[in-house]
């Protein structure tokens, strides 16, 4: 029998990669890409960026990759390259784009603001050949597999519905087939666990609480998980995820060209706002090579002209390691009070639409904030609290510290950066050597290999689980029938669909009772929920859910009226409730008297 293969996936925000599970273990794949016009190069990790060139710019095998030509989007190092001299043909950041809410996230946007005249992308086109040439480097890697393979995509814990969606169906045009999508926290674990195979049991303890602090090229992810005893043996489980912020390395990029281009201004140098873009690129480059070579106190910072000459206009200045410094340390980590929370920015009535980025950058700040909130929702969730213990949630500075912190993430690559972080719990705990370092991560490569890990054990139904359930109570809305009295509107009710500690994966239906079910129409439903209502089990009616519980989403749809029915029919269904690996909670209406059903889900990703 051939051994399962598992393929593992991270569709980053600024950098991609793969690893591939089969009976040689778990390695990362190298991903051959353009390096440039008429080169190729292989990495373990491929930018996630497009390069869209022009008619006659370039031969038309100038990218040939061992599968084919690129002929309309370029992907891989050399469009990140390439963006500098031309910032306006090249997309980035498409994973941000395609969890923008108000963005339509189907339609060519992409590259966003560009006058360039260029077929654009929209954010899942970019995602499928994103996720095209990773799995055709697998192919290369594994050309004549017989043996099934798993793929697992990893997102954001606090990923949206939609954005899930639009990930599995842009995996979906790239011919992955079917794919299980995994936190990319929880990744991240899983790969340190993998990699201290021998001893990661000893690095850890029953009372843990390890935070995965997860800061990449665009986004900022916060994991808290528990670790508890259960009949001798070690147990995991997730007890708290962060909002979704857009808040990273890039960030960080914007911030340091914006401090050189006043530098520029100083020398005597304008430039325009193409040239703000290229230089953003060059900062980038700047910045890695600084925080990686300790012994480098400045580097010279170019940025090209436009037009034919080029090299006649191009202005130059220095980034030095202690404006570097100045900005990333002080500025994005601030060493600030364990009350101290991100400030929101100013609102006003009309403003520039884009990626809503973080208002306060200070992560610091962000973290402050996540740590408050778990402190908060675990305290409300009598086995967590327990899992935890009381000190930890009495702790005087009001939040819930972890004992031990695991990083990942291309940001943490410098290691001043991890340095920092640990000195701010510290100083929110009160004492040093409070807070430990789970080292050993690659901290590029790791969300992959644990999506690999994780596939490996989808496959074959062994190894280690991060246990995740649900630490509120949900409700479906729920109008009441009878009478209609003028001038009073009964209060809707709340049906329990969802009882405080599901477990993911886990599936449930609700005690024998009717509910009626419009069909055919554009119909709202309400979802509510509850962290202080623990005892309420599925079934269970809640008489005002407006003021006592929290509303947490609307979903219009409209279902179809198929077969017999007819729209405005109103139908008899049960109810049938499960929550998926990734916390999406899906609702499912089952007409009694057909096969028949309507499906509805939201994801349950609040912070805490």
């Amino acid at each position: 029998m051939n051994t399962p293969h598992a393929i593992g996936i991270d569709l980053g925000t600024s950098n991609c990669a793969l690893a591939l599970s089969n009976e040689e273990g778990i390695r990362s794949v190298e991903i051959p890409q353009s390096g440039q016009p008429g080169s190729i190069l292989t990495a373990y990790t491929l930018p996630s960026c497009l390069f869209l060139p022009i008619p006659d710019e370039f031969a038309e095998d100038s990218f040939r990759l061992p599968w084919g030509d690129q002929y309309e989007t370029i992907t891989g190092a050399f469009a990140r390259e390439r963006g500098s001299l031309a910032p306006d043909r090249q997309i980035v950041s498409a994973k941000s784009w395609l969890c923008h809410h108000q963005a339509d996230r189907l339609a060519p946007i992409l590259p966003w603001q560009s006058e360039a005249e260029v077929t654009k992308r929209s954010p899942v086109e970019v995602s499928e050949l994103l996720l095209t040439h990773l799995f055709e480097a697998y192919r290369l890697e594994v050309p004549e597999s017989e043996s099934e393979v798993r793929t697992v995509i990893t997102i954001p814990a606090s990923f949206d519905e939609a954005a899930r969606s639009l990930t599995q169906e842009a995996a979906q045009q790239a011919g992955l087939g079917e794919i299980a999508l995994l936190e990319e926290p929880q990744a991240a674990f899983y790969a340190w666990t993998e990699q201290n195979t021998s001893n990661w049991r000893e690095e850890v303890s029953a009372g843990d609480v390890i935070l995965v602090c997860d800061v990449g090229g665009g986004t900022a992810d916060f994991s808290l998980i528990a670790v508890s005893d259960a009949d001798g043996n070690l147990e995991l489980e997730r007890i708290s995820v962060g909002e979704h912020i857009l808040l990273g390395g890039d960030n960080l990029d914007l911030a340091l060209a914006h401090a050189l281009q006043a530098q520029l201004q100083q020398e005597g140098s304008e430039i325009d706002s193409w040239q703000f873009l290229s230089l953003t690129h060059a900062s980038r480059a700047a910045k890695e090579t600084l925080f990686s070579d300790e012994t480098l106190q400045e580097l010279p910072v170019a940025v090209a002209g436009r037009g034919s000459s080029l090299f006649a206009s191009t202005v130059s200045t220095t980034l030095k390691r202690s404006l570097l410094e100045q900005i990333a340390i002080e500025g994005f980590l601030a060493k600030t009070p364990s009350d101290s929370f991100p400030e929101k920015g100013r609102s006003t009535g009309l403003r520039q639409f884009g990626l809503p980025y973080a208002s306060d950058p200070v992560i610091s700040k962000h973290l402050a904030r996540f740590l408050a909130r778990s402190r908060e929702s675990v305290a409300a969730h009598a086995e967590h609290a327990a899992r935890v213990g009381d000190e930890a949630l009495a702790h005087a500075s009001g939040l819930l510290l972890p004992s031990a912190i695991l990083f990942n993430g291309g940001f943490f690559k410098a290691p001043q950066l991890r340095t920092r972080i640990l000195e701010i719990l510290e100083t929110w705990a009160g004492k040093p050597g409070t807070v430990r370092e789970l080292g050993g991560g690659q901290l590029d490569l790791a969300v992959s290999l644990g999506a690999a890990v994780y596939g490996r054990q989808l496959a074959t139904g062994e190894g280690l689980r991060i246990k995740s359930s649900t630490i509120r109570a949900y409700y479906l809305g729920l109008e009441r029938g009878g009478m209609a009295i003028p001038g009073f509107t009964p209060p809707i009710q709340g049906v329990c669909v969802c009882p405080v500690g599901l477990e993911e994966g886990q599936s449930l239906t609700l005690p024998e009772r009717e509910f009626g079910l419009v069909v055919g129409e554009s119909a709202e439903f309400r979802f509510f929920s509850s962290t202080s209502r623990a005892g309420d089990q599925p079934g269970e009616v809640v008489s005002d859910a407006e003021s006592e519980l929290e509303e947490t989403a609307r979903i219009e749809v409209e279902l179809e009226a198929s077969g017999d029915l007819i729209p405005g029919d109103v139908v008899p269904v049960i109810l049938e409730t499960s929550l998926s690996d990734v916390g999406a909670l899906e609702l499912r209406m089952r007409h009694t008297r057909s096969d028949q059903s309507w499906r509805l889900e939201f994801n349950t990703r609040i912070e805490g």
